[in-house]
């Protein structure tokens, strides 16, 4: 599953360095996770960085954007080159 950035969001830059995948970018009007992109730093770390980050705790796992963790491993297979 995919994380996603709510609108609790203040805009205060730390999540967006701490991705691997460059999954979270800045959006209108806050910051934004593309669901293509995010692994939830499967493959890179044990817990989702970005989540570990945010001091407003506003990135919870998208529940449009089901994954197991074998299809977000593949997923950074994929993305990294690593497959």
């Amino acid at each position: 599953m995919a994380l996603y950035i709510t609108d609790e969001c203040i805009n205060c830059d730390v999540c967006e360095p701490e991705c691997p995948n460059n999954a979270i970018s800045p959006g209108e009007e806050i910051y934004e996770i593309d669901p293509m992109l995010c692994t939830e730093c499967v493959g890179h770390y044990d817990e989702p960085q970005c989540q570990q980050v945010c001091p407003v705790d506003c990135i919870p796992k998208d529940p449009n954007h089901e994954e197991s963790k074998e299809e977000l491993l593949r997923k950074y297979e994929i993305i990294t080159g690593a497959a």
